[in-house]
């Protein structure tokens, strides 16, 4: 510790990297009734911690190596400080990425002026390139964190914590890939105030950290989960795994929806996004507080990076509400009567509904997939009972992958034998009581054989339904549609309509 403390604070970082702030997360600390702290890493040049480490070993190589160039395989953000060090101290860098790389990672190494090799689906892959390629070119090759010089740039960052906040500290969490950054604050925070705690956090798809440590020795992962992109990593670092045995209090392991749950998190406290692995640090904490039953404590959490498509918002923000509990994913099995889908909205009662999936399939009994907005995870147990007290058989997705993932957006089809359906697109105020108004205003000889609906966040809900109105009922239905006050469209010519659903 003695030795990384040296190269802590002797680090040239500084050059390129800012001390980023250390905020107060406000909404986020009220509801977990704890003090919790994010260190602002997302907010450095290249929206990632990663600039520290690479500079600091690039900034130590000779006149001689510099003239060569250097090489580094990484995931997107490693590249990109080894990018803007280059450019920096004017030299050469090719960088390899796997394929799977977020474009935006992609376009942001190769605007700082270093080539692009895309090599293989994980950083492994790429790693292995690389190496063939330092060899074959006569290259210096910067180690993502296996690498005594990046660990302790890295470590400026526990170094910048402790100076920032002088009063006492629960634990200060890092994410874990190769384990780089947590060996350097750990590193820094154990020789200076050992009574904190420095937890790791990697998700149930990328634990090879985790897995080593329990194994005694450097475990290889067959696989890794890409969701996490940053951390996907499928064996750490000799050192790494050294620093992280001896210094590193324990590893929490999250899962995707927790990590989608952060990411919202941080955005409601910073309207900031951050990437599934830079919300890592959050996602742990917030189990750790929970498991523990913290109350009143600092918790350091390190918000790594924000280096995201814009185009996984959609996913992560349709899982953020799963990962808290706070929506719950049920399949109930109603009697296909007039009125039975009434009764069972009605037993919802005023809670959001987030999702409603249903279409006809025979002349006895229905199923419906809904999303209920709950408060937790035991309001989800409660309701259950509650549907299955009133003979509506409920079966709790809410933590079935394939459901959550597929078969939300499959459940519907076509009706045969169905008689005088009709369909109809609506625009609901986004409200409470919205649905039974509707409801509650048909005839209830109408059956309804199709219903669809999504939150989409705005404030308007967007419906399809279908219905079985005879030819004689054709004038209520036009009074009841004018009545209603909902914006409608008549969808029963749609081509869509006829080909898949009818």
């Amino acid at each position: 510790m003695r030795s990384y403390l040296n190269r802590i604070l002797t680090a040239r970082v500084y050059d390129v990297a800012v001390e980023s702030p250390l905020d107060v997360a406000p909404n986020l600390s009220a509801r977990i009734d704890n003090n919790v702290l994010l260190k602002r890493e997302d907010m450095q040049p290249v929206f990632s911690f990663k600039l520290r480490g690479a500079y600091n070993k690039m900034a130590k190589l000779t006149p001689a190596q510099l003239k060569r160039g250097v090489i580094a395989a990484s995931a997107g953000n490693h590249a990109q400080g080894v990018a803007l060090s280059a450019q920096k101290l004017g030299c050469k860098a090719i960088i390899v990425m796997p394929v799977t790389t977020p474009q935006i990672k992609v376009e942001a190494v190769a605007s700082r002026g270093a080539k692009i090799i895309l090599h293989g689906d994980s950083y492994f892959d790429a790693y292995l390139h690389a190496l063939e390629l330092e060899q074959k070119l006569k290259l210096t090759f910067v180690h993502p964190y296996d690498d005594s010089d990046v660990i302790a740039g890295q470590g400026t960052i526990g170094m910048e914590i402790l100076r920032q906040h002088s009063q006492p500290i629960h634990a200060i969490f890092a994410p874990i890939g190769g384990g780089g950054l947590i060996s350097g604050v750990a590193a820094y925070v154990k020789a200076v105030r050992p009574e904190i705690k420095v937890i790791g956090v990697q998700p149930v798809e990328s634990d090879a950290m985790s897995r080593s440590i329990k194994a005694g020795r450097r475990v290889k992962l067959e696989h890794v989960g890409l969701f996490a992109d940053g951390v996907a990593v499928k064996q750490v670092g000799q050192e790494t795994f050294r620093l992280c045995r001896e210094l590193v209090d324990e590893i929490i392991l999250v899962d995707t929806d927790a990590i989608c749950a952060a990411i919202k998190d941080v955005f409601e406290d910073t309207r900031t996004n951050l990437e599934p692995a830079g919300a890592l640090a959050i996602a742990g904490a917030k189990l750790y507080a929970e498991r523990e039953k913290l109350k009143g404590k600092t918790l350091v959490a390190i918000a790594s990076g924000a280096n995201m498509n814009f185009d996984r918002l959609r996913f992560i923000a349709e899982r953020a509400e799963l990962g808290e509990k706070r929506e719950a994913i049920l399949a109930v099995s109603i009697p296909e009567t007039p009125g039975s889908f009434r009764k069972f909205c009605s037993l919802l009662g005023h809670r959001n509904i987030t999702e409603f999936n249903y279409r006809y399939a025979n002349s006895k009994e229905a199923h419906v997939f809904v999303g209920v907005q709950v408060k937790d995870q035991s309001e989800t147990t409660k309701l259950v009972t509650t549907l299955g007290k009133h003979k509506l058989p409920t079966l709790n997705f809410t933590d079935n992958e394939m459901a959550k993932l597929h078969v939300r957006h499959l459940v519907g089809g076509h009706a045969p034998g169905l008689q005088d359906e009709i369909l109809f697109r609506f625009e609901f105020p986004e409200r409470p009581g919205a649905l039974m108004t509707f409801l509650n205003s048909m005839n209830h000889s109408w059956n309804i054989s199709l219903f669809h609906y999504r939150n989409h966040g705005a404030d308007y809900g967007r419906v399809l339904i279908g219905m079985q109105v005879p030819n004689h009922d054709k004038k209520p239905l036009r009074i009841f549609l004018d009545n209603l006050g909902y914006r409608y469209w008549d969808e029963s010519d749609n081509p869509a309509y006829k080909l898949f659903l009818s």
